[in-house]
């Protein structure tokens, strides 16, 4: 039978398409609801605040008056002279950004240098033993963010367990000094976002078929080439995950650098509750975070932009 031959769609049909296209549009977008309402109240509307907040006068004693001004943004560059008004530039916030990026580079890598083998080992147990990893790595979320920081100074503190037991080994003579250093700081960040890099790359290596590994390898391919050519390409969805999860918290955690840095090195999540609570300057510090969320953003974005298109295998 030719093409010429087969009927054409009725009219009946081609309705009967549209009706179901319609309600099957109106059922996604009535299961899509709930979740768009917590993303508003709980996400939008926030940001929302935040940046009118960021564009308002600082009150007298906190809070703000609602008079529309830039002051909080241009004090983000400048000092204002308080006898004449002039400007001159300062680049004391901007140093506080680029530190606490660089704590934040650094956790993420570190966390993607220890994430990844780690979870690769959960991904290569039998079946039955998965969970108990999982349940493993997802203990430190039973407990606040503050006990276990505290907990964390307990144990590097001068006559904390670290110290206690290296002198009582005879390995050294006197505490080493590890509270309230760069290095605590990191220990911290560390602990506290590791796991955040550890699910993402094993929910990802689960679902790997691991006899293409070792198809690679009865091709004579070595364990770096079958990493760079196998593992990685499938693994990279989950740490690019990981990585997401891990810097931007990461960029605004405050407790690890002070309590465990003790304030010594000033960054960004530190300065904004300054700004919000000894300071009381509302407008700054929510210009600080509109910054650092419009940074965030734009990052993400370039990101998805350059992803190649899902169910691409370039």
């Amino acid at each position: 039978m030719s093409a010429a031959d087969i009927p054409a769609p009725t009219e009946r049909l081609v309705a009967a398409q549209k009706v179901v296209r319609a309600r099957w549009l109106k059922s996604r977008y009535l299961l899509s609801g709930p979740a768009l309402v917590i993303i508003s109240i709980f996400g939008v509307l926030p940001l929302t605040i935040m940046v009118i907040y960021s564009f308002l006068k600082a009150g007298d004693y906190g809070g703000v008056q609602w008079i529309p001004s830039v002051e909080a943004y241009i004090s983000f560059l400048f000092q204002r002279d308080i006898f004449d008004g002039t400007l001159t530039f300062s680049n004391a916030y901007l140093l506080i950004y680029l530190r606490s990026i660089l704590f934040a580079a650094t956790t993420t890598v570190i966390c993607l240098v220890l994430g990844f083998p780690t979870a690769y080992f959960m991904a290569t147990r039998p079946a039955h033993q998965r969970q108990i990893w999982v349940f493993l790595v997802t203990i430190p979320f039973w407990s606040n963010l503050l006990v276990r920081t505290l907990a964390i100074m307990l144990i590097i503190r001068d006559e904390g367990l670290i110290n206690d037991t290296l002198i009582w080994l005879g390995l050294i003579d006197k505490p080493i000094v590890i509270l309230y250093t760069n290095f605590a700081v990191m220990l911290g960040l560390l602990y506290s976002f590791l796991p955040f890099m550890v699910l993402p790359i094993y929910s990802t290596l689960e679902r790997i078929d691991f006899r293409l590994i070792e198809a690679a390898y009865d091709l004579y391919a070595d364990r770096i080439a079958v990493f760079k050519r196998v593992v990685w390409p499938l693994a990279k969805p989950g740490a690019l995950a990981g990585v997401g999860l891990v810097f931007a918290p990461a960029l605004g955690s405050f407790l690890a650098p002070d309590l465990l840095g003790g304030g010594k090195k000033l960054l960004i999540g530190s300065l904004i509750q300054m700004q919000f609570s000894s300071s009381r300057n509302w407008p700054f510090g929510a210009a600080l975070s509109t910054v650092i969320a419009i940074a965030v953003l734009l990052v993400f974005a370039l990101r998805a932009r350059r992803a190649p298109p899902q169910g691409s295998h370039a």
